[in-house]
């Protein structure tokens, strides 16, 4: 009797460890399946007219979409994109409009928000089908709650920058043409990536010709003015979204209603990434790192506690390489999940990253059994060594 009750009560000690254990693993992995995959379908598209004028909010994941591609020109005056807009804040970044190639399934040309940067981004292609990207930057464009007026102009000179009518950068080495300016054109956010932008969006122009600054000014003091451009001739004129509808779901292009902008009832990415390589999600600045950072950091309780459960209640063998291998299998199955979730975004470098976080929780465990074992052991030796009748050396 003594003997059963006495297995009981170990029977007992060791259970209610192993169900913790046990419990906390499926904690950690439930929680890391809803972060990787909240908020399991795409939302609504937080796009709203403005009710102090004429324009357009964006939300957190707010976009706008042309109802048809824009073609190809056969222009060699250069081509000049203005627009009219006052970004949410000035500590963040994402893409204010993009044009997708369907030809080659990436963004020809992307203006960025950069911080209070202004960031143009072109996207080429060579003989090899490799893309190639260029970048110029104008520092300090944007101003908390101010509107800004942008034209961007683009000939054989280079490329101009104007904010408000005024010359803040000049670029030779970077140019972009009409040809750049094809395809659909998606607004507030990326066309192959969830890179939103938010705030307000009052007038957008795109010309097939590139401006003077002379023009730049007077075409800044016409939009202020009355709310539209008033320089360049109509044939010269690609698109004009004057935004003065103030309601509906229709932003109309005064010059062709074939390339009028949508606004879609639920959030979109038009050509959501599988997979994405790592030297393509690549990009300078802290966020980045600091997502790696999270990524890895966020996996490292995964390895830990999946390497204790294998090693203690299931006996494995090598339990951290299968601790590792469960790790990858769980960020695969995110990764490839959140490939049909446009809010986020499927790529090989949190692949990476969890599977580092896992192997680093995994050593962690290892470490401490190795660290216990160690310190159980000295303490018995110490406990041995002070029993009476023993041994001193």
């Amino acid at each position: 009797m003594e003997h059963s009750i006495e297995f009981d009560r170990r029977g007992t000690r060791n259970l209610v460890p192993a169900l913790f254990l046990t419990a906390m693993c499926w904690v950690v992995l439930c929680g890391l399946l809803v972060a990787g995959l909240w908020p399991f379908h795409a939302p609504r598209n937080k796009v709203s007219w403005l009710s102090d004028g004429n324009g357009i909010l964006f939300g957190d994941y707010g976009s706008l979409l042309s109802a048809g591609g824009f073609k190809k020109r056969n222009s060699t005056g250069g081509v000049c994109l203005e627009i009219w807009l006052e970004p949410k804040v000035i500590d963040d970044s994402g893409t204010i409009l993009s044009f997708y190639s369907p030809e080659h399934r990436s963004t020809s040309f992307a203006l960025r928000q950069s911080l209070d940067d202004v960031a143009l981004q072109r996207e080429n292609l060579t003989d090899k089908l490799r893309s190639k990207i260029s970048r110029i930057y104008a520092d300090h464009v944007f101003r908390r709650g101010k509107t800004v007026f942008l034209t961007i102009s683009s000939g054989e000179r280079g490329t101009s920058i104007y904010v408000n009518g005024a010359l803040v950068r000049m670029s030779r080495d970077f140019r972009f043409t009409s040809e750049d300016l094809t395809g659909k054109l998606v607004v507030g956010n990326s066309s192959v990536t969830t890179d939103t932008w938010s705030g307000k969006l009052k007038g957008l122009a795109i010309y097939a010709r590139d401006l003077t600054a002379n023009q730049a000014m007077q075409n800044y003091q016409s939009w202020v003015g009355s709310g539209q451009p008033g320089v360049p001739v109509a044939d010269e004129v690609i698109a004009s979204y004057l935004f003065n509808e103030g309601g509906g779901n229709d932003v109309h292009n005064s010059v062709d209603a074939a390339t009028d902008l949508v606004i879609p009832e639920h959030f979109f990415v038009l050509h959501e990434p599988f997979l994405a390589r790592p030297w393509n999600e690549y990009y300078a600045g802290w966020s980045y790192w600091k997502d790696i950072g999270v990524n890895i950091a966020g996996f490292i309780p995964l390895g830990f506690l999946f390497c204790a459960y294998f090693s203690k209640l299931r006996g494995i063998d090598h339990p951290a390489a299968v601790t590792v291998t469960f790790g990858f299998a769980v960020s695969l199955t995110i990764e490839v999940l959140q490939a049909f979730l446009p809010t986020r975004n499927s790529g090989m470098t949190d692949l990476i990253t969890n599977s580092v976080g896992t192997g680093f929780g995994a050593v962690l465990w290892r470490w401490s059994a190795s660290y216990s074992s160690f310190v159980r052991t000295s303490c018995f030796s110490r406990r041995h060594a002070e029993l009476p009748g023993s041994v001193r050396t």
